[in-house]
Formats: C-alpha cells, structure tokens, sequence
C-alpha cells in the first residue's frame, strides 16, 4: 500500500455492467472488522489484556514501555479473532481504523506496528525456553498388527503415567480444540522454532478464549446457539465508515447479520460484568 495513511491514490474503479458505480479504496475511514469494537469492550470490561499487560516488561524501557506492549499484544490476539492468522497482514491491519483503536495510545492518530514490529514482539520478546517434557504413548489394541504412537508435550512435570492420565482426563477438550482450529486458525504456525511456533498457538489461544467469553457472557439468546466461526462472520466482521466529529469520532455501520439493537444488547450484557464503581 503506497499511501501511508491506508488511502488509494488511484482513481475510482468503474462497473462495465452499470456504469454510474465507482469504487473507492478508502483504507483510513472504511473498515470490515467494526464488530471487533465489541470484543475490545468485553476485554476492558474483564481486563483482560490489562492483566496480562502487567506481567510484560520491556527490559530496554523497564514499566515505561508496558503500554506499548499492551497493544501489541492486543493487536496480536484480535488480529486472530479477525481471521488473520499471522503477522503477514500487519502492514493493512494496522492502518484498520478498528484497529487503531483497539490498539489505543499512538495508533489511533497514525497506525498500529507493522509486520516486522509485530514479528519481533512476537518472535523475539514473547517466545522464552522453557523446559518441556515429551511422554511417548505406545497403545496395543487387539487385532492391529502395529501398535499406535502418540506423543505428548507438555510443561508437566509429573511422571509419565500421572502426565499420560491427566490428559486422558481432558473430556470434551477435543471439541474445543477442533473449534479453535476452524475459528481462530490456530494451525497456522509458520515460524522454524518450535518454541515461536509455540507462542503463536498461545496467541491463538486467548483469541480463541476471548471469543468464547463472548459467547457464553455477552450473547442475547436469540443468538446465543450461533458458533464462535459464525460470529466471526456476523458480528466481527461489520462493515463501518468512520467519521470524525471534533472530539468524537463516529462508526456507521451496516447493519446486515446484526442489527442496531442486537448489537446494543450485547453491549448492555457487557455492561453487567464490569465491577460496581468504588465508594468515594
């Protein structure tokens, strides 16, 4: 994208089926993702991203640099809970004026980090060696010629039979784990290490979490059955155009798979999980 601000330079794009449509790309004050400004106030309702937040230091800026990655992080999980599973889109996600302010501080007036800032927070600061243990599972079942090999890595640090019942213990996991797989693409780990690759499927995790907040706190129940891919498909992805009025800034947005006030009542809900206000 030649413009930095997310903005086309070219001319409107034109419709040989009707010739009065042009289209224009207008990246700054037209986003896809508005619905993610819902998952933002469920966040802060919880502190989510706060919490963690507070256990990142940047050893070069010490607690000073907190903030910066805190929206990194953000940027990181509600990138995945857009459907962009990687940094690769960084660059375009963070001109996304709904990322900009999901993101907060600096990035609501310029632009989220880039594609090679999001790398290194997460490739670099985020990804630490930790000492794992791998348990083999050699399982014979009556009439299989070969027995069949599985093997578990975990942080456990157990003995191998107490980590092998732990895990046989994990119920309706697997469910969870195949959701997660087709909501958040959490199979999408191109790092080389394993231990990046590790920190990514973690990312992928809290996105994954924070959606399933969502669902289970925030959800009228009218749609209360909808699948954590259908509301990324319904609720994230509205699409909005951004206007600025002196102090405010205002999301128009469409109103298709969610209406105004379904998207008032899921607010509403959000409103109920914030922690009363302090006697003064």
């Amino acid at each position: 994208m030649a413009n930095p601000a997310g903005e086309s330079g070219a001319a409107p794009l034109r419709l040989d089926f009707d010739r009065r449509l042009k289209l224009a790309f207008h990246g700054s004050r037209i986003t896809t993702d508005a619905g993610l400004l819902a998952y933002r106030e469920l966040d802060d309702a919880l502190g989510l991203t706060d919490m963690v937040g507070d256990e990142l230091v940047d050893p070069r800026t010490g607690r000073n640099g907190r903030h910066a990655l805190t929206g990194l992080l953000r940027q990181s999980v509600f990138g995945r809970l857009g459907g962009y599973e990687d940094v690769n889109d960084a660059d375009r996600l963070g001109r996304d004026p709904a990322m900009r302010w999901i993101v907060g501080g600096g990035a609501v007036a310029k632009a989220a980090a880039s594609t090679s800032q999001m790398g290194r927070f997460e490739t670099e600061f985020l990804a630490a060696d930790e000492k794992r243990c791998v348990v083999a599972k050699v399982e014979w079942h009556p009439g299989e010629l070969y027995p069949r090999v599985g093997f578990i890595v975990t942080n456990l640090t157990r003995p191998a039979k107490r980590v092998v019942a732990f895990y046989n213990q994990r119920g309706t996991a697997e469910q969870h784990i195949k959701e997660g797989k087709n909501a958040t693409l959490w199979t999408r780990l191109s790092c080389r290490k394993f231990r990046h690759n590790a920190v990514r499927l973690q990312l992928h995790a809290l996105a994954y979490n924070l959606a399933n907040f969502m669902r289970t706190l925030a959800l009228p129940e009218a749609v209360k059955h909808w699948s954590l891919t259908s509301l990324r498909e319904k609720l994230v992805k509205i699409g909005a155009r951004i206007v600025g009025h002196g102090r405010y800034v205002t999301f128009q947005m469409a109103e298709v798979a969610v209406s105004g006030g379904l998207f008032g009542e899921i607010l509403r809900l959000i409103a109920q999980l914030r922690a009363p206000p302090v006697p003064t």
